[in-house]
């Protein structure tokens, strides 16, 4: 098309990068208000209830690597196109289950979309900028996102109050389409290079297999027993099966995760920021409306505006966070968004006690605010740290880095939750998560003065 020349191709395959990730980023924040109605409407227990958003996570997780391998292997473009239908008729199929089966189903393959998707995503907005731009092109991709991930609560209550939980799955694929049209037009993939044809199979099998046992067992350990035989065995299996990937993968000539980029101090403490950034918003945003639902009697409308709080700030320090890195480097956004966020969540713990929304209010506008310099600073990190061959692979594994958060974040959260009924368990918990990641980074991230240079 004409419409889009050399001049604009890379604006508008911006925003459309950042529609779709906020596409996602909105789905998680509307399932999280609505979930109290879905368990409800649906009769699902509390552990089934965890798995209409861990299903979707899990998913996303263990297939974001591969997601991001298969686009070195078959080109972005093709790719995106497949896994934006996929995300949009799973979306459809969601929003008419009728059992909680149907539902966690549905989720799991709207997982399947999504680990598509987002690597895909993140890799063309890095090839489509000159490397002196990537930072403040990721962080404007990260402000359109989380635009619509400030929206997701309000939205999310709006539809489950004045219509139904149904309504936040079928926006989806009118939103899916739109951005569809513009990647097909303005795309144009980079010449390919044959030896990058094989995929790594065997360490796609072993990756899915440890992360589904794994997780399977911790969300379903509070409800069958930690002493049951198979509880055990499947978190044994789980660990076997990842110790076996990492084995694997060192020794592979084609890895699906080349583990030797680990071996950098600076990549694998920008994955943990990663990590640590998906398990709180998980805490904030899902067991937040939980929180307000059930501790606070509010309705999903009125937590949805009350979580506003929580995203809100995003859009506004999301392109901040991405201009400060390519001034400055990594470092000190970085620490300075884990040392804000610890402290919030910590706040936020203590503060669940009174049952008094205006106490939480100053803590969730500080989380808030603090959310985008723990992705934005830290994926510029990783995608610099690699040639343009391997783009797919890094933004795959930086997005597995932060669903496994995600993941962990929900089966972890859900089992203190299920196994205290405190909801300051779980804070405090997240807190300390946090901290610690903030202690470990402070010695793994070194001074970059001369990055922005570079």
């Amino acid at each position: 098309m004409q419409f889009f020349n050399d001049g604009n191709r890379k604006w508008w395959i911006l925003i459309a990068m950042g529609g779709v990730v906020g596409l996602i980023l909105l789905d998680e924040t509307v399932v999280g208000v609505a979930l109290p109605s879905v368990k409800h409407d649906l009769g699902l227990s509390e552990v089934a209830a965890h798995w209409v958003i861990n299903a979707y996570l899990l998913v996303f997780a263990g297939l974001a690597a591969a997601g991001g391998k298969l686009g070195d292997v078959i080109g972005l473009k093709r790719l995106f196109i497949v896994g934006v239908l996929i995300f949009g008729l799973a979306s459809l199929s969601a929003g008419f289950a009728q059992d909680g089966y149907w539902i966690i189903v549905a989720r799991a393959i709207q997982g399947i979309g999504a680990a598509v998707i987002f690597p895909s995503s993140m890799a063309m907005v890095t090839i489509a900028f000159p490397k002196d731009q990537r930072g403040l092109a990721l962080g404007i991709y990260g402000a359109i996102g989380t635009v619509f991930l400030a929206l997701g609560p309000l939205i999310g209550g709006f539809l489950t109050d004045f219509f139904s939980w149904r309504w936040i799955f079928w926006i989806n694929p009118a939103i899916a389409a739109g951005i569809t049209l513009v990647v097909a037009a303005a795309w144009v993939d980079p010449p390919r290079e044959e030896a990058r044809a094989r995929f790594d199979f065997l360490g796609f099998f072993l990756l899915v297999s440890g992360l589904g046992l794994f997780v399977f067992a911790l969300m379903q350990g509070p409800e069958w027993g930690w002493s049951d035989a198979a509880i055990r065995a499947l978190l044994i299996a789980g660990l076997a099966f990842l110790a076996t990937f990492v084995f694997v993968e060192d020794r592979t000539g084609v890895p699906l995760i080349d583990v030797d980029l680990f071996n950098n101090a600076k990549f694998a403490a920008c994955n943990l920021v990663l990590f640590a950034a998906q398990f709180s918003k998980i805490a904030v945003i899902v067991f937040g409306a939980i929180y307000l639902q059930n501790s606070l009697d509010m309705t999903p409308l009125e937590s949805g505006l009350a979580l506003v709080a929580a995203v809100g700030p995003a859009p506004f320090t999301a392109a901040l966070s991405g201009k400060l890195a390519d001034r400055v480097g990594t470092r000190v956004p970085t620490l300075a968004g884990l040392t804000a966020a610890g402290l919030a969540l910590l706040w936020i713990g203590f503060a669940v006690v009174s049952d008094n929304y205006w106490i939480l209010l100053p803590a969730l506008l500080i989380w808030g605010g603090a959310s985008p310099f723990l992705f934005m600073p830290p994926q510029r990190a990783i995608m610099n740290s690699v040639p343009g061959s391997k783009q797919g692979q890094a933004g795959g594994i930086a997005m597995t880095s932060q669903l496994l958060g995600g993941t962990i974040g929900m089966a972890v959260c859900g089992t203190l939750f299920v196994m205290t009924n405190d909801f300051r368990v779980v804070f405090l918990s997240t807190s300390v998560l946090m901290l610690a990641v903030l202690l470990i980074c402070w010695f793994s991230i070194g001074h970059e003065a001369t990055e922005a240079s570079h």
